[in-house]
Parts: structure tokens; sequence; C-alpha cells
């Protein structure tokens, strides 16, 4: 990927990732879906000016929707749980 800036596509603010946040120092973010764990970590540690301890990425596949009678799909997304180092935090989330 060239920019980190599409590599990290948004930050995801859920029940979940706040309480993994709360626990575990764990952040939450869709990625771009050719994005390895490599180029996950320079990019966050580029945008955010953190220090990455781990990344654990997912895909998850896109939903069957209806509208009507006709049947489509969601598109196909992926997820990535970016762990940072002890004392360590991500600006953006604490602002919500």
């Amino acid at each position: 990927m060239s920019s980190p800036h599409k590599t990290i596509v948004r930050a995801l603010i859920t029940e979940k990732g706040t309480g993994m946040r709360e626990r575990g120092n764990m952040y939450i973010f869709h990625v771009a879906r050719d994005a390895n764990k490599i180029e996950i970590k320079k990019a966050i540690e580029t945008i955010f000016s953190v220090h990455v301890s781990s990344v654990r990425t997912m895909n998850v596949p896109g939903k069957m929707k209806r509208m009507g009678k006709f049947f489509g799909y969601r598109p196909d997304w992926k997820k990535a749980i970016v762990a940072l180092n002890e004392g360590e935090t991500i600006d953006l989330f604490e602002q919500v």
C-alpha cells in the first residue's frame, strides 16, 4: 500500500471494542482488504505515533441483504485488532 491513510479505512467503535480498549489496550480498525499485518502496524504507528505490540486480522464476509424481492450481498471487508504497548493510548478513541 502506498499511503497509511489508504491502509486504515476507519476506526470501529462498538461495545465489544470499548471493553477491549479498557481491559486490554486493544483497538479495532476497518482496514484495506489487501493490507497485511506489517503494513497495518506501520500505518498505525505512523498515523497515531504509538508503538504496536501485536496485530490480529480477520476477513469479515458480507451479509446477504434483501430489497423487496431482490437479494444481494454487502461487500466483504477486513478487520484488524491492534494491541498497543503498556501506557500508550490513541487519543481519537478517548474523545468519543
